[in-house]
């Protein structure tokens, strides 16, 4: 996935995220800013889970919005 398209929609995926992690605070959320790389680290850092984990939602997620948002 390119997440520079990502990081360009950050502001309408952000809600997506609080779906799909709702752990993840508003301030979260704007310190993540569409980067996979801050995403990942705050997954681990709110839900205790280990990098592996973390890559495996993400890469999930990613599917999601590859059929539901980004379809050619």
């Amino acid at each position: 996935m390119n997440w520079d398209r990502i990081e360009g929609n950050w502001k309408q995926l952000s809600g997506t995220v609080r779906e799909q992690w709702g752990r993840l605070t508003d301030d979260d959320l704007d310190v993540i800013a569409g980067r996979r790389e801050q995403l990942s680290g705050k997954l681990q850092e709110r839900y205790g889970i280990a990098k592996d984990e973390a890559e495996r939602q993400l890469l999930g997620w990613e599917d999601y919005l590859e059929q539901h948002w980004f379809r050619p």
